[in-house]
């Protein structure tokens, strides 16, 4: 790798783009003006924060945390304070931040792909058991996220965390986020290629550094070598997909640019062939241009995927390869795209023989006490461990076959099903507003009754339909990319305003990825949701073509059936 690479200015061969007004990019000499974000940043690295967590604020309470460690800096230790109670949504967008906050912490504990042993699974519990009044739920992010934490028990958390080989380290923040790996990597049969080392290396290189501490905001990274795309590769700012070169082999295409939140871009393909040793090298590459050329102006505009939309893909690779990574790759045709996801739920076979078995807890939630009896099951059943999923969902690994069934029935009692209902299986939903200062509406609950409702009303849906509830624009919950997505927000019913939802239909990762559609001025009540979704779900089925999916159909369909005005069912 170049020595020159941290440096602030683009070397003289390059032509960079100039933007019409200064957009706060550290390679064209741009450091001010400053955002309050940035300046925080530049007063001191937020790495910095845990030696007061431990020393200081764990000691003196709450009242003892400096606001901007609080409510910036702790938030590379994965801590966010959460909602206080009382705050209906309508409050969200007129309360100062400072208004909102509970004396409680939100926790993020990073997996990054990696397998968890029985007792790296059982500390995760214990910790929900112990400090978090027994919360804990699996994110999108293949997180472990907890509530109720007090900056009085942080230590003592980190050091359970730390004894488990887990961290809670940038778990947030303008930071290297936690990394997407795929949750059979290294197992199953189907795999192009092993990608676990290459994340291994990118966490052991940059985790943690503080040349990579302070990105414009958020940074994002997948990684897959299963063709089934299983990380929403479209939806990060880095994602490697596994590919395979005529003459060299298996390998990784590299993918920049994607996000969601209210302005929603697909991540744009580079059509490369990366060999697993360079993946550490080419993350740091396009980290780079993102710390160093990423737009630091605005918060609204500095994401990668704007500068990527600006530059354009070529101008990206060029960059990339000539300033930071020293060579150029070796192009080759991306992947193709698989059809729909892959969750991994269900009973599959290793390509070692024995097997493992994908589980749904129900939008996410679980709890302290589930993860403590998940450890006891693994360690029984002499199960290798777990993985999270990006979809809210665990993977058991390494079960011997002929201990399947039985080890089914058991995680199926503690509310594990490796044979969920369609609805179970596929219904995602962030925090929402029960912990959330951002969030509008509440959704896990919502969710979970949703969820129930729907599998009374149609116990034997014979095809998966995607449903994905947001608390608010921010997308944590992927909502345009759901076939029936829902953004929280405020509606007025009756005259009065009441929790509801924006509705998006149709949207799409793998081959048909697309967002969903909106439907102009259509607003769903939160009381209304069950009936409004029923009637869709009911028109697409008496609708539909043979073997036509719902996005597909969404496409077509007049949009009174999509806003559930008009009933096919009734019609024949």
């Amino acid at each position: 790798m170049p020595d020159q690479r941290f440096r602030s200015t683009p070397a003289q061969h390059t032509e960079i783009p100039r933007p019409k007004r200064a957009e706060g990019q550290w390679s064209l000499g741009m450091r001010e003006p400053l955002n309050k974000n940035e300046q925080s940043k530049k007063e001191d690295d937020p790495l910095n924060v845990r030696e007061r967590i431990i020393n200081i604020y764990s000691k003196r309470g709450f009242a003892s945390i400096d606001p901007a460690d609080l409510r910036g800096r702790f938030r590379w230790m994965g801590l966010y304070t959460q909602r206080a109670p009382g705050f209906d949504g309508g409050k969200t967008a007129m309360l100062e931040e400072e208004e909102l906050d509970d004396e409680y912490f939100m926790l993020r504990v990073r997996s990054d792909g990696a397998l968890l042993g029985h007792d790296a699974v059982r500390a995760l519990g214990t910790i929900g058991q112990d400090f978090a009044r027994d919360t804990a739920d699996v994110t999108d992010r293949e997180n472990i996220q907890y509530h109720w934490i007090r900056v009085e028990d942080v230590p003592a958390i980190w050091d359970r965390l730390d004894a488990a080989g887990l961290s809670s380290l940038e778990a947030c923040g303008d930071s290297p986020r936690p990394f997407l790996g795929s949750p059979v990597a290294g197992v199953a049969k189907d795999e192009i290629i092993d990608g676990t080392s290459a994340l291994q290396e990118i966490h052991r290189r940059y985790l943690g550094n503080k040349d990579f501490s302070n990105f414009p905001r958020k940074f994002k990274t997948a990684l897959t070598g299963h063709p089934g795309h299983d990380v929403s590769p479209e939806t990060n700012d880095v994602s490697f997909v596994g590919t395979v070169h005529p003459e060299h082999g298996p390998g990784f295409d590299l993918w920049v640019g994607g996000g969601l939140s209210t302005n929603p871009m697909l991540a744009q393909k580079l059509g490369v062939w990366i060999p697993l040793d360079e993946v550490a090298d080419a993350w740091e590459a396009v980290a780079s241009v993102f710390r160093d050329y990423g737009y630091r102006r605005l918060r609204s505009r500095a994401r990668l995927k704007f500068l990527v939309a600006d530059w354009g893909v070529e101008k990206f690779r060029e960059v990339m390869e000539k300033e930071y990574l020293g060579r150029e790759l070796v192009s080759c045709p991306s992947p193709a795209s698989p059809t729909g996801h892959r969750d991994h739920i269900g009973v599959h076979e290793q390509k070692d023989g024995n097997c493992y078995v994908g589980i749904a807890p129900t939008v996410g939630r679980v709890s302290g006490t589930m993860l403590v009896q998940l450890a006891d099951l693994i360690e029984e059943y002499a199960a290798a461990g777990a993985r999270l999923t990006p979809y809210q969902k665990i993977v058991v690994l390494g079960v011997a076959p002929e201990r399947v069934e039985e080890l089914v029935t058991r995680l199926d009692a503690i509310g594990l099903s490796a044979r969920p209902s369609n609805w179970r299986r596929n219904t995602m939903a962030c925090t929402g507003i029960e912990f959330c200062k951002l969030a509008i509406v509440d959704t896990k609950q919502r969710a979970r009754d949703l969820v129930a409702e729907l599998e009374q009303r149609f116990p034997d849906l014979d095809t998966p339909i995607t449903v994905n509830v947001n608390g608010c624009p921010n997308a944590c919950a992927r909502t345009q990319v759901a076939d029936i997505g829902l953004k929280g927000q405020l509606v007025l019913h009756d005259g009065e305003q009441v929790e509801g939802f924006q509705v998006h239909l149709g949207g799409a990762t793998g081959l048909e990825a697309n967002f969903g559609r909106k439907l102009r001025a259509h607003k769903v009540t939160s009381a209304g949701l069950d009936d409004y979704i029923t009637s869709v779900v009911t028109n697409y089925l008496a609708g539909r073509s043979d073997g036509e999916s719902f996005a597909t159909w969404v496409a077509r369909a007049d949009e009174g059936l999509l806003r559930g005005e008009q009933s096919l069912a009734n019609a024949s």
